[in-house]
């Protein structure tokens, strides 16, 4: 692992960090897959509800990084964990992890969750070195409101 540059790890604020994050977004591969719940006036009903835990990493004045967090007062979720590809390897998603958990167990959260797609063994690999483990028992269902 490379040496871990300069990082800040901030809030995301909106609107002003909305393009930046997209474009991370986009180019993240075949882990993040952008939805309509993506969309600007969408991440802003999310920012309303948990302005403290959509974090973004940033090296100097470049965003490198973001994680999206949520806590419905019960369980925790963890969306979008990105790092842009000249800065993997560096420590910047664990810190963005380490960061987000921290805060959710603030909040009183006991457990969280995630989603990986099953042909994203690099994430399935990052996650599981950090102690998440795989739920073999469980389906995911989802549908569009």
């Amino acid at each position: 692992m490379k040496p871990v540059r300069q990082i800040e790890i901030r809030v995301f604020q909106f609107p002003q960090d909305y393009q930046a994050v997209h474009d991370l977004w986009s180019l993240a591969g075949e882990g993040i897959q952008l939805r309509r719940s993506d969309d600007p006036d969408e991440i802003e009903k999310k920012v309303q509800r948990d302005p403290d835990l959509f974090l973004l990493a940033e090296a100097g004045d470049c965003l490198v990084g973001t994680v999206l967090g949520g806590f419905d007062g019960r369980r925790g979720l963890v969306y979008h964990l990105a790092v842009a590809p000249d800065f993997r390897q560096e420590g910047i998603g664990g810190l963005l992890m380490e960061e987000l958990e921290r805060r959710l167990r603030d909040k009183g959260c006991i457990r969280c969750y995630l989603l990986v797609t099953v042909e994203n063994a690099t994430a399935m690999a990052f996650y599981e070195k950090r102690g998440w483990e795989r739920m073999e028992n469980v389906y995911t269902y989802g549908k569009n409101l």
